[in-house]
């Protein structure tokens, strides 16, 4: 059963930019998709931007919130010092039941923290991650996670988030017995570090569709559905994405300045070109679920622009209406290897 208007908690105070371009890219999407919105963060400054805009007919409600987190506050000194930051009374939105999900640009570290705290996980899990679903050469996208949540982590950490990501794949994006495998230095077994290895060693004994190794040239091509590594690894290798993406751009447009013939063939190629574009614009894509927590949540890149804070908030409407959480919990809660794969679950003489 789909959800009939979705309800969307936003940290308008995160990202570098806050509710300037926050507030705009979350009334687009309400436009767009009849989403309800709850706006969280100072309302002086949250009235005066909506002041400026057309919300007749919108879903509208603002939960003041007095304290702002910064990119550089600790996770846990947001827990304990900033109780009434817009994270977490987004997360409270969620949970007293005036929202079905939150988007937040803010602090990533924060935002999984407020989530734990406030929403709790889901059962068996250890850690929620960041997912982030990319374009491939083929239909179906790739899945990498974790790109950011957890930056130390246990081979078993590891298997978890594949878990989590295989689910999400079959349940969410309805790809049949999703392919997993592991990032890496090479193709060949054997390569890689201690928790590569380790890593490896526990997905082997798993029921997924492991494929073994992967490489990063190897994320575009298809060749598998769901890539895990920790969240250091995961983090840089986005960001390198990104930023490759967009210098790309910047590229293309210095060279078809250089000749007439460069402009023409531009100028004839446009179509194709703004399509390869949008398939590269991380914008595009808004942000990435939080898996593992019990409840949505979308976490958007810092930098994010009011066209990316758009599509997180319709991801997280589209989530809400199909269900996604409720999707992964059943299948995580349906699948053995949760119970196997857990610092419980493992002999002491493992010391993964």
């Amino acid at each position: 059963m789909q959800q009939a208007k979705p309800i969307i908690a936003v940290d308008a105070m995160g990202g570098d930019t806050g509710p300037d371009v926050v507030i705009p890219g979350a009334l687009k999407a309400a436009r767009q998709d009849e989403l309800g919105l709850v706006l969280v963060g100072d309302q002086d400054r949250i009235d005066r931007i909506l002041s400026r805009e057309k919300t007749r007919g919108l879903h509208l409600e603002i939960v003041h919130s007095t304290e702002v987190v910064e990119m550089n506050d600790k996770p846990s000194e947001v827990l304990r010092r900033k109780k009434n930051s817009s994270i977490q009374a987004a997360f409270m939105a969620v949970r007293d039941k005036k929202a079905h999900g939150v988007v937040s640009a803010g602090n990533s570290g924060a935002t999984l923290a407020c989530g734990m705290f406030t929403l709790g996980r889901i059962r068996g899990i250890e850690r929620p991650a960041l997912a982030s679903i990319l374009p491939t050469e083929k239909k179906e996208p790739l899945i990498l996670v974790d790109v950011g949540a957890n930056v130390e982590c246990k081979p078993y950490h590891l298997v978890q988030f594949g878990l989590m990501a295989e689910v999400f794949a079959r349940s969410v994006l309805h790809i049949d017995r999703p392919k997993v495998g592991v990032l890496t230095i090479g193709e060949e077994e054997g390569k890689g570090n201690k928790l590569v290895l380790e890593t490896i060693k526990l997905f082997k004994m798993s029921s997924m569709n492991f494929i073994g190794n992967i490489e990063g040239r190897d994320f575009f091509t298809g060749k598998a559905d769901v890539v895990v590594c920790d969240g250091f690894v995961g983090n840089v290798a986005l960001k390198l994405m990104e930023g490759l993406a967009l210098s790309l751009s910047r590229i293309l447009k210095t060279e078809v300045k250089k000749s007439l013939l460069a402009r023409l063939g531009f100028v004839l190629g446009t179509g194709a070109i703004r399509r390869f574009g949008r398939h590269i614009d991380y914008a595009e894509y808004g942000g990435a679920p939080l898996l593992g927590l019990n409840g949505i949540g979308i976490v958007c890149h810092g930098s994010s622009n009011s066209k990316a804070i758009t599509n997180a908030i319709l991801m997280a409407g589209e989530f809400v209406r199909n269900q996604a959480n409720e999707h992964l919990v059943q299948g995580l809660g349906a699948n053995q290897d949760i119970g196997l794969f857990g610092k419980k679950a493992l002999p002491r003489k493992q010391s993964l």
